[in-house]
């Protein structure tokens, strides 16, 4: 794989497995490139919540809007230009804002292989 530079216009958004709230993603790197992790983009309308214990190490850089992450014992909220880190294994609750949300995300491995 050569050098390369995303766009979220890249990214081919598909409803969050297991989700039925208005939240997307969108892989432009997974594991059809050949590459250890996969990067994309997550869109996240206002108001939304997710449940979900985490199948991989997550990083998520908030580009629009605001979203908060918490587990039994803490919480953690970010905005534009501010990085969540979800370790593997974790349950998390993500949620976004009155505004919703628009993410980068990395995750390792593979989000969707560790799924199956």
């Amino acid at each position: 794989m050569t050098v390369r530079k995303f766009a979220m216009t890249d990214a081919s958004f598909e409803r969050s497995p297991g989700q039925d709230g208005e939240v997307f993603a969108g892989n432009v790197v997974d594991q059809r490139h050949g590459g250890p992790i996969t990067i994309g983009f997550g869109r996240y309308g206002p108001d939304q919540s997710i449940d979900v214990t985490l199948a991989v190490d997550d990083v998520m850089v908030v580009l629009e809007g605001r979203l908060s992450v918490s587990t039994a014992s803490s919480k953690a909220s970010a905005g534009p230009g501010e990085i969540i880190y979800m370790p593997k294994g974790q349950s998390v609750t993500i949620r976004s804002h009155e505004h919703g949300a628009v993410t980068a995300y990395v995750t390792y491995p593979h989000w969707q292989e560790a799924l199956e």
